[in-house]
């Protein structure tokens, strides 16, 4: 059996979850267990051993609205997350100096939870990238041949 993903969005204007739901589609059809949540709380998502996080970034390099929340509790969370893998795809501006922090705020704070980071992070510049969707599915194979 393959390994199960919880795709994880923070969206503000919507096109990160666009992105998760086409990758949702790609993985189920290569037979991965796909839980696919938009904006959970902690407590959704907590026992779940795989994320994959598709983040826009918000306002001054914060996290979109939906998902600071879920971030927030983590951050106060005591025990070590050495049992969950995670990778990041965001989506950002590159015209602003906050260019894909939020990708930055979820790496480091995973990190210091222990956690293990299974590839280098997919920043996407919506300036230069026409095909977000297809951007992301051309990056999971990098994702996918580390689970």
């Amino acid at each position: 059996m393959k390994t199960k993903i919880c795709i994880i969005t923070g969206s503000t204007l919507g096109g990160a979850e666009y992105v998760a739901e086409h990758i949702a589609d790609v993985l189920t059809d290569q037979g991965y267990v796909i839980r696919l949540e938009h904006g959970p709380s902690f407590e959704a998502v907590m026992n779940e051993r795989c994320w994959l996080v598709v983040t826009s970034t918000h306002g001054a390099g914060e996290l979109p609205d939906n998902i600071k929340p879920l971030f927030e509790k983590l951050a106060l969370y005591p025990k070590s997350l050495t049992d969950l893998r995670f990778a990041v795809i965001g989506l950002g501006n590159s015209d602003y100096d906050t260019f894909c922090q939020a990708v930055d705020h979820v790496e480091q704070l995973l990190l210091s939870k222990d956690a293990l980071q299974i590839c280098e992070s997919l920043r996407m510049d919506m300036l230069t990238i026409t095909d977000p969707e297809q951007t992301a599915e051309e990056w999971l194979p990098q994702f996918l041949t580390k689970l």
